[in-house]
């Protein structure tokens, strides 16, 4: 099975800084893209960046200039630090993987994390 496990997140003061970490473990033949979501209380999950697998990043509007999204492929691993946060960056951040866990089987699942909470107070 694969399974997806965050660390980081936490409580921090507006403007402050905060990193994100999953790894992905279990059966895996390749990931393709990988990516943190967010979902605050009373609205949808909504992309907050993803990175290839050739390591190009893709960013939400909101959040340009101030995450940056990492990924190491020899550990399997998605980074996501988080500078200059504010308020409205509250949320639960899950991690989200593309994987291929078997050589012949062509197509990739879509993975999630358990999610880890981040609040930013003002």
């Amino acid at each position: 099975q694969v399974q997806l496990v965050e660390s980081g997140g936490g409580l921090v003061q507006a403007g402050g800084s905060l990193g994100l970490s999953c790894a992905a473990s279990g059966r895996l033949f390749s990931i393709s893209a990988m990516g943190w979501y967010r979902q605050a209380p009373g609205k949808q999950r909504e992309l907050v960046a993803t990175i290839t697998s050739g390591s190009t990043p893709k960013y939400a509007d909101s959040v340009k200039g101030r995450f940056t999204i990492s990924r190491d492929n020899a550990k399997n691993t998605v980074n996501l630090q988080m500078n200059s946060l504010k308020p409205e960056d509250t949320a639960v951040y899950y991690c989200n993987a593309d994987i291929r866990q078997y050589s012949y089987i062509a197509y990739s699942r879509s993975y999630w994390g358990q999610g880890t909470q981040v609040t930013v107070s003002s």
